[in-house]
């Protein structure tokens, strides 16, 4: 499969792909004590308020899904390097079977305790290999697991528009703002889900997974 005639980089796949990531933010603060597990900021923050702190084995708590995180990117580029030239299937389809995989395997972990601290890890890691495998969109850079990035990129375009009229950076700008959009949409059914459902909730997740598996069978028009 030639990466010019894939759906990978088309702007729904990323629409979809940031409403699971919404969706998994959601799952980890309602679920699994409170915490998200999407981006690592946070986590890298603590870490080093544990260590001054002088709280060393505490710190570890915080560690742990940052190196579950850099571990996923490993993973995602040696994929990317060992099947990127396969035409049976694309790389990153690879990616999304292997994200499935692991969410399952979270609907059988119990909640509370360290089960959810093992939860927040594979969390961690299953974002680590989606805003590594998917970073472009309709030619725009684009996280699908985090907004910061989306939202600075927005006002930037935004800001260009503004200024010199640019019809390209109006575009650009509404896209970020959609995407920000299926974030938060993503995180409402996820806390609705997660209320109603409890830890089985993720599962649902793997909807949107699967839909992109498939779509990537599609060659561009």
């Amino acid at each position: 499969m030639n990466n010019s005639k894939q759906m990978s980089e088309k702007m729904i796949v990323g629409l979809i792909l940031a409403c699971v990531g919404g969706f998994l933010d959601a799952y980890t603060y309602i679920c699994r004590g409170g915490v998200f597990a999407n981006a690592q900021t946070g986590n890298i923050v603590l870490f080093g308020v544990r260590i001054a702190e002088g709280r060393l084995l505490g710190s570890v708590k915080y560690l742990i899904p940052i190196v579950a995180f850099v571990i996923g990117v490993f993973i995602a580029e040696i994929i990317r390097e060992g099947y990127r030239d396969k035409d049976a299937i694309h790389w990153r389809q690879i990616i999304i079977a292997f994200e499935i995989i692991v969410i399952l395997g979270i609907t059988f972990i119990p909640k509370g305790g360290w089960h959810d601290t093992v939860v927040n890890v594979m969390v961690s890691f299953v974002c680590s290999l989606q805003v590594q495998t998917f970073r472009k969109f309709n030619g725009n850079a684009i996280a699908t697991t985090m907004c910061t990035g989306n939202l600075r990129s927005a006002m930037e375009c935004l800001y260009k528009y503004i200024h010199t009229k640019d019809r390209d950076a109006l575009s650009s700008s509404l896209q970020y703002l959609v995407i920000i959009l299926l974030f938060i949409i993503g995180a409402a059914v996820g806390a609705i889900m997660a209320n109603v459902i409890g830890t089985k909730a993720i599962a649902l997740s793997c909807i949107g997974l699967g839909s992109v598996f498939l779509l990537m069978f599609r060659k561009q028009a």
